[in-house]
């Protein structure tokens, strides 16, 4: 396995096509949800990508504080279809909360998780916060993971 996390500027066209291929493969087109994934987040994220070999398994993208949150977050998490129920996730998720613990001296880390994914992120240490609330029709909690 190969872990990098760059940004939007050290990305090469190969990365950030297979970055959005993949995103648009599972949040547009597999859970049905016509909603702008690119966004200019993207341009001020630093990107997660976990390789295979030659495949992207999965990427996650994490955002400084004071763009969508006070705190920094992490979001657009996603697993090659082709190689979920396999931890691909989890260590995704793993290395991105250690990475913004350092990148963000320890902030607490803010998500908008999927609803069904609840359980997912509870077990990785996130707190959920408040009632769910639809996000693109989508069912999503916000969760804090705090040191």
């Amino acid at each position: 396995m190969n872990y990098f996390i760059l940004s939007f500027n050290q990305l090469n066209i190969k990365q950030l096509f297979e970055i959005y291929k993949l995103r648009s493969q599972v949040f547009v087109v597999e859970q049905n949800c016509a909603y702008q994934d690119v966004d200019e987040k993207d341009l001020l994220a630093m990107h997660v990508l976990i390789y295979k070999k030659e495949t992207l398994v999965s990427y996650a993208r994490i955002i400084p504080p004071n763009i969508s949150y006070l705190e920094p977050c992490i979001g657009r998490v996603v697993v090659n279809p082709d190689y979920r129920n396999q931890r691909y996730g989890f260590d995704l998720m793993e290395y991105c909360i250690k990475q913004s613990l350092s990148l963000y001296k320890n902030q607490t880390i803010v998500i908008s998780a999927q609803l069904y994914l609840l359980k997912f992120y509870t077990d990785l240490g996130f707190v959920q916060q408040g009632e769910s609330y639809l996000e693109d029709n989508i069912p999503h909690i916000k969760m804090l993971y705090s040191v």
